[in-house]
C-alpha cells in the first residue's frame, strides 16, 4: 500500500526529530567530545552521571523499540529494569559498544517508521502505534540529552 503525501511528511518529521534536526541539540552532540573522566561524574545535588543518562536512554529506546516490533517483549521492572547504578563505564569499549547500540536501535526503529503504518495501533498493548513510540522516543531522549549538556556545564565542559 502506497503511503499518502502527509504519512510521508509525518514520517520525515519524525525521522529529523529523532535524529536531533530541530531546535536542540543532538544526543550525539551532547556527548561528543566529553572527556572520559567526566562520564562518571556525578555533580552535587543531582542523581545521575552521564554514564548513568547515556545507559538509561539506550534502555529506554531498545524496550519501545522491541514493544514495538514484538508482542512478545517484556518490558524491564520500572524503575530498577531502566537505570544502572554504576557511575562509569568499565571500558572504553563499554562506553562506544553503549554509543553503537543506541545508533543501532535508533536506525532499526527509523526503518519501522519507513516500512510500516505509523497509525495502525499495535495488536498488543494499549493502543500504542508508531508515531506515539516515536513521539516517546523523541521526547525522552532529548530531556536526558539536556540533562547531559547541564551536567557538561556543572563540569565545565560544554561550549
Amino acid at each position: 500500500m502506497e503511503k499518502s503525501t502527509e504519512s510521508k511528511a509525518v514520517i520525515k518529521q519524525l525521522i529529523e526529530l529523532l535524529q536531533g534536526r530541530n531546535a536542540h541539540k543532538s544526543f550525539t552532540e551532547a556527548i561528543e567530545g566529553l572527556p572520559a573522566k567526566l562520564r562518571g561524574v556525578v555533580p552535587d545535588n543531582l542523581p545521575y552521571s552521564i554514564w548513568q543518562l547515556v545507559c538509561h536512554i539506550h534502555v529506554v529506546q531498545w524496550d519501545v523499540l522491541e514493544f514495538s516490533k514484538d508482542s512478545k517483549h517484556k518490558s524491564p521492572e520500572w524503575p530498577k529494569g531502566y537505570w544502572i547504578k554504576e557511575k562509569e563505564p568499565e571500558s572504553e569499549t563499554q562506553w562506544d559498544k553503549t554509543l553503537a547500540q543506541i545508533e543501532n536501535d535508533k536506525n532499526e526503529f527509523l526503518s519501522l517508521l519507513k516500512h510500516n503504518d505509523i497509525y495502525a495501533p499495535f495488536l498488543h498493548g494499549d493502543g500504542q502505534n508508531l508515531l506515539r513510540e516515536a513521539l516517546l522516543i523523541a521526547d525522552h531522549t532529548a530531556y536526558h540529552t539536556a540533562e547531559i549538556i547541564l551536567i557538561r556545564r556543572l563540569l565545565g565542559d560544554w561550549k
